[in-house]
């Protein structure tokens, strides 16, 4: 347990998603079961083997941004400043701080696709002279953070994270780390992703990762024997962190702290896990260290549970090897990817929220749809059904493409 640095908590929260626009709808749709999983409506899916898609429903970027704003800007970059907003309007830190000392940490694993796809077939049809001028800072993956940055005057550090699926989760930890040090007092950070698009789908299609299935309760399926691939999702989430004492002083509502975190790589294959998952046990016993982990405590793992072959059962492997063979059966282990779909950069700050929101609550959000378990995948994955828990400490895994391992740890304050 790292000694005599500098503790970070959350004091806001804010999420766009498959199955909700705001903390209450998302927990709500967690804790029911309910996932966001239906055929796709943003482009034609005539050709494509894959027609599911969890997409963000209803959402309308003028509810949280300015005309002007909104045309020069991707949906990436809309559902960022959509859950920044929420998160900023609820933690109120803003005002309470330098702008200097307050930073964005916001990731994203694929940035403007769309934008980059719909400005190409300008190109192809109607020639250079189509092609938009704000076509580069709408498709960079630093423009979440840097269009949240000037929306509210942070002059800190205003950086993204670009690690693939883990790219949320490293947002976060790097901005607790800036904290930890002393390089700002709170940071703006999550992850954002919209790549439900034609040449994203066809890309995951063609390496074989999404799922094909044609029912929408038989898609994405961590941990079943059934699973074939990821449903793909969208949209974005937001935590403010803030240093314990100046949130402590300015009487802020704080949802838990953010005690641990481990980063690794792999270092061996640019889309398939280590089989014996080495780095991302490696992740979650740097989380554990700094959290104090003793053994004795009663923890919830958000599994980073995709639904792939490989994955589901390298990160059961993980957990074992983290926790202890003992410790891992006796934890709470669930995939929220069974409902959301796989939000990909934005999937673990989505995921970050349900470990807070199971710390604040004492429920465990459920794996739904899991009816026939891989022998494999042999832990108490909660299928089907939310339980109560009064649990210590949570846990959030993210495993990203490139071999990019991270892991969360938070508790109660």
């Amino acid at each position: 347990m790292i000694q005599n640095i500098r503790r970070v908590v959350v004091t806001g929260l804010g999420a766009i998603s498959p199955i909700g626009s705001s903390i209450d709808e998302v927990w709500s749709s967690m804790t029911a079961g309910i996932h966001g999983i239906a055929p796709i409506t943003l482009f034609d899916t005539t050709n494509y083997k894959a027609r599911l898609a969890a997409e963000v429903k209803g959402f309308n970027p003028r509810d949280y941004m300015d005309k002007a704003d909104v045309l020069r800007s991707d949906r990436y970059v809309q559902f960022a400043v959509a859950a920044a907003g929420q998160a900023v309007l609820e933690s109120g830190v803003i005002g309470t701080l330098p702008p200097e000392r307050v930073a964005v940490y916001f990731g994203s694993g694929i940035g403007g696709i769309r934008t980059f796809t719909d400005e190409h077939l300008k190109l192809i049809s109607r020639g250079p002279t189509r092609v938009s001028p704000y076509f580069v800072p709408m498709m960079i993956a630093n423009m979440a953070a840097g269009m949240i940055a000037i929306r509210y005057n942070c002059q800190g550090a205003a950086l993204p994270a670009v690690t693939a699926c883990a790219s949320g989760s490293n947002a976060i930890g790097e901005a607790v780390r800036a904290i930890r040090h002393g390089y700002a007092d709170a940071v703006i950070t999550g992850g954002s992703e919209a790549a439900i698009s034609e040449c994203g789908v066809a890309g995951f299609i063609n390496m074989q990762a999404l799922s094909v299935a044609e029912d929408p309760n038989a898609a994405s399926l961590p941990f079943d024997i059934r699973r074939g691939g990821f449903v793909i999702g969208e949209g974005a989430a937001a935590l403010v962190l803030e240093e314990y004492e100046h949130a402590i002083s300015r009487k802020a509502t704080i949802y838990g702290e953010v005690c641990g975190y481990g980063s690794t790589c792999d270092a061996y294959h640019i889309t398939a896990p280590l089989p014996d998952a080495s780095g991302g046990a490696r992740a979650m016993k740097e989380a554990l260290c700094e959290a104090g982990y003793t053994g004795d405590e009663r923890v919830y793992v958000n599994a980073h549970g995709t639904g792939t072959p490989l994955n589901d059962i390298a990160e059961t492997k993980a957990i074992k090897n983290a926790l202890g063979e003992e410790n891992a059966r006796a934890s709470y282990i669930s995939s929220t990817k069974s409902m959301t779909g796989h939000m990909l950069g934005a999937a673990g700050a989505i995921e970050a929220i349900a470990c807070l929101m199971a710390l604040k609550t004492g429920i465990i959000p459920p794996t739904v749809n899991l009816l026939e378990p891989d022998p494999e995948c042999d832990l108490n994955y909660v299928p089907n059904k939310a339980v109560h828990a009064n649990i210590q400490l949570a846990l959030s895994n993210s495993l990203g493409f490139g071999g990019h391992n991270a892991c969360l740890a938070f508790r109660k304050v």
